[in-house]
C-alpha cells in the first residue's frame, strides 16, 4: 500500500501565530518535525500550553461552526434534489461532505488543510479514525460513484455539459454522507469529551 505524501506550506509568521495560540497540530510539528533547511531568519516561538478546558472549548467551537455548516449544505442538497436540480444537489452534497471532513480534522488535529479534494480529505480523516471510512472503494462502481462526488466541486458548476449524475447515484451518495454525519457527531463529541486531564 502506498502512502501519499502531502506538503504543507505556511509562513513563519503563521506558524508562530499558531504556536502562540496553542495549536496542537503545529506544536507536534515543532516537537517532532525534522528541519530540512534553515535560513536562520525565523525563530519558532514556544507554544502556548492550553489547559484541558481551553482545548475542549476550542474543539467544541470548531465542531459547532463546521458541523452546523455541513448540516446546512445537506439541507440545501435535499432541497435541490426535490426541485430537481441534480447538478446543484451534487455540489451541495460535496460541500456537506467537505465540511464534515473539516469538522473531524479540526476536532482531532486542530488543523484544516486548504483543499477541496475529497479523496485527499478522505485519507486524512481515516488516519484520525478508520471508522470514518464510509465510502467503499472495493469495486469500480464504488470508485466511480465517489469520483462523481469528488468532481462535483468544479464539474457540477462549470462543466455541466460533461458532468452527469442521476437521482439514484445521488441517493446512494447521500446515504453515505448521512452515515458520515452520524459518525462525525458521535465520534467528535466523544473525542471532545476525552480531551483532558492536564495540558494539551
Amino acid at each position: 500500500m502506498k502512502t501519499p505524501v502531502s506538503l504543507i506550506f505556511h509562513s513563519g509568521k503563521h506558524l508562530n501565530q499558531s504556536l502562540m495560540q496553542g495549536n496542537y497540530f503545529f506544536k507536534d510539528i515543532k516537537k517532532e518535525g525534522i528541519v530540512l533547511y534553515d535560513t536562520g531568519k525565523v525563530h519558532l516561538q514556544n507554544p502556548k500550553k492550553l489547559t484541558a478546558e481551553e482545548a475542549r472549548e476550542k474543539a467544541q467551537g470548531y465542531f459547532d461552526q463546521w458541523f452546523t455548516g455541513a448540516n446546512g449544505f445537506l439541507d440545501l442538497f435535499n432541497y435541490c434534489l426535490d426541485k430537481p436540480d441534480f447538478h446543484l444537489a451534487a455540489f451541495n452534497l460535496h460541500q456537506a461532505t467537505e465540511r464534515y471532513y473539516t469538522t473531524i480534522l479540526l476536532v482531532y488535529t486542530d488543523y484544516r488543510p486548504k483543499e477541496h479534494d475529497l479523496e485527499r480529505l478522505d485519507l486524512r480523516v481515516k488516519n484520525c479514525d478508520p471508522r470514518f471510512a464510509v465510502f467503499p472503494h472495493s469495486t469500480d462502481e464504488e470508485k466511480q460513484l465517489f469520483d462523481l462526488l469528488r468532481r462535483a466541486y468544479v464539474d457540477a458548476r462549470y462543466k455541466m455539459d460533461e458532468y452527469s449524475i442521476s437521482k439514484e447515484e445521488l441517493d446512494y451518495l447521500a446515504e453515505k454522507v448521512e452515515r458520515l454525519k452520524g459518525l462525525t457527531e458521535r465520534l467528535c463529541q466523544k473525542k471532545i469529551g476525552e480531551i483532558g486531564k492536564g495540558e494539551v
